[in-house]
């Protein structure tokens, strides 16, 4: 069993230009994620020769909310041909639309029952629309203790609820690792139970979102679970690099191989 082993451009190589943080993960041997595309050049990501495996999939809108729903799929609709010229498969979205810190532009406290039907609706729309062109789209769960407090369907139970009542393959679930075991833990037996929904892996260490090694949860062990549950996919570093220095970014990286090589 082996995963892509894909890299989040916008956290490590800080120091660097975009393009060239991305230059050095592909060259590193690593595919690589990217989150706002509205301010990328999406010639110059292709001319690299990196494999790109997922990009945020919108700029506004909201799973709940009738404007929001509408603001949601019309700006996945202008993602996909930045995605298409860089032959990138999945576009990420969250809950809610995420501003400066990540805080959500609509919080909330209480999802009631209008808000889950909502969202559902929300999501048939999403998925058709990855249909159409032949992507797929990945809901995100998040931590609302420590990140993104207020995000609506931020627990990964949440977020595997909602795509599995749609039931699409064209809507599948980002398994942030990081947030769950912030949020939830009991990660090996939510990867068990989420698998056959998980269209991408996502991790960083807890506490401080550093690369695998920095932190409390056994790396190895987590990816041998995911191998077991028969996951071969995307497993992706979301993760700031402990040394910001570019040759802690190098580190980080190889420490992160070092995790899920199975």
């Amino acid at each position: 069993m082996s995963f892509t082993l894909a890299i989040c451009s916008e956290m490590v190589y800080t120091g660097l230009p975009h393009l060239e943080r991305v230059e050095r993960i592909h060259s590193a041997g690593f595919a690589v994620e990217i989150w706002d595309w509205t301010q990328k050049d999406a010639a110059a990501l292709a001319a690299t020769g990196a494999q790109f495996t997922s990009m945020t999939g919108y700029t506004t809108g909201d799973l709940i909310t009738p404007d929001g729903a509408d603001d949601l799929v019309r700006t996945m609709h202008q993602s996909i041909p930045f995605a298409q010229q860089i032959a990138c498969p999945s576009l990420n979205l969250h809950g809610t639309g995420l501003g400066e810190g990540g805080i959500p532009l609509l919080p909330v406290e209480v999802v009631t029952g209008d808000m889950w039907l909502a969202a559902v609706r929300t999501l048939e729309r999403v998925a058709e629309l990855g249909e159409r062109h032949g992507i797929t789209c990945v809901l995100e769960n998040l931590n609302t203790q420590v990140d993104h407090p207020g995000t609506p369907f931020g627990k990964a139970a949440d977020t595997l609820a909602l795509v599995a009542a749609v039931g699409s393959p064209h809507l599948k679930m980002n398994l942030d690792l990081y947030h769950a075991q912030i949020g939830e833990g009991n990660l090996v037996e939510l990867i068990r139970r989420a698998v056959p929904h998980v269209g991408e892996v996502q991790v960083a260490d807890v506490p401080g979102r550093c690369e695998p090694g920095t932190g409390e949860v056994r790396w190895t062990f987590v990816a041998q679970a995911l191998a077991e549950a028969g996951y071969d996919g995307v497993v992706a570093m979301e993760a700031f690099a402990a040394d910001p220095s570019s040759a802690g970014s190098d580190r980080a990286l190889e420490a992160f191989r070092a995790a899920f090589t199975v």
